[in-house]
């Protein structure tokens, strides 16, 4: 990886819930863009209380406190990117989609964090429809995993034909680019691969790489979104970027620690100290 000096040095971004097991959430996209060689910048929208194992709380920071974060990063810092998690309620999707267009964000990536990787349901299922009307169409990427793509299209996906589909309904929402993850299921077109969709409104782009059979897996929803976001701030093209953070996310996987009895975190620093 190349040697960035501090003057070159983009500012992103991230917008999410804390996870205090260290693997997912703030916690997940700070280490990604730390290993793009980016500055990171985050607004707390929830605590949870959390670990390897699952969610056992959840404590939704105050709208104003999430607002006030969010002006004190941007009138000085000046992010060129910004990065969305775990947005949980419609007041919180709803506030941050005004300050999108409040900051005229030209890069804003959506990953729609809803459950966990143990299982807990992460957004109220009221706050969907708010996605739908008030952020996606400000958005610039939007990262949804099969169930999420599911809840966003209303489309039951078990075939490429349908996450198709999907990407198509979800992008007629007014998002420029939707990226389908398919790592919930082992490969949609038995090839093998855990193969992902990329879709620009006119055609699709299909990246894959071999499935991993690993328990390590917590964060890495949060961390392909950060790792596109911090990619688009560096200048990359959105399909170098969408096959740069899937590759990242792979390696971190491949290499990742036995960290905790459940799900374990991802080794994000793979490039520096990779088995």
């Amino acid at each position: 990886m190349a040697v960035i000096s501090p003057t070159d040095m983009p500012v992103v971004m991230t917008i999410a819930g804390s996870d205090s097991g260290g693997g997912a959430g703030i916690q997940a996209d700070l280490k990604a863009f730390a290993a793009h060689g980016v500055h990171g910048a985050s607004s707390v929208t929830a605590i949870t209380a959390q670990n390897t194992l699952g969610v056992t709380a959840v404590q939704e920071i105050d709208l104003e406190v999430i607002s006030a974060q969010i002006d004190a990063v941007v009138t000085d810092l000046e992010p060129v990117a910004v990065k969305t998690g775990m947005l949980s309620s419609p007041d919180i999707v709803r506030l941050v989609a005004d300050k999108a267009g409040q900051y005229e964000w030209r890069t804003l990536v959506v990953d729609p964090v809803m459950v966990a990787s143990s299982g807990a349901r992460l957004l109220k299922d009221e706050a969907i429809e708010t996605y739908r009307s008030e952020l996606l169409p400000l958005a610039t990427v939007t990262t949804p995993n099969l169930p999420e793509a599911t809840e966003l299209s209303g489309i039951e996906i078990s075939t490429t034909s349908e996450a198709k589909d999907a990407a198509r309904k979800i992008h007629d929402l007014g998002v420029d680019f939707v990226i389908v993850k398919g790592g919930h299921m082992e490969s949609l077109d038995e090839s093998g691969d855990s193969m992902d969709l990329l879709f620009d409104g006119s055609y699709f782009t299909e990246f894959g790489l071999p499935w991993l059979d690993s328990t390590n897996n917590h964060g890495t929803g949060c961390t392909f979104a950060s790792s596109i976001t911090a990619r688009l701030a560096k200048g990359e093209s959105i399909g170098d970027a969408f096959k740069g953070a899937k590759e990242f996310v792979w390696n971190a996987m491949r290499t990742a620690p036995d960290i905790g009895q459940g799900n374990g975190p991802l080794n994000h620093m793979w490039q520096f100290n990779a088995k």
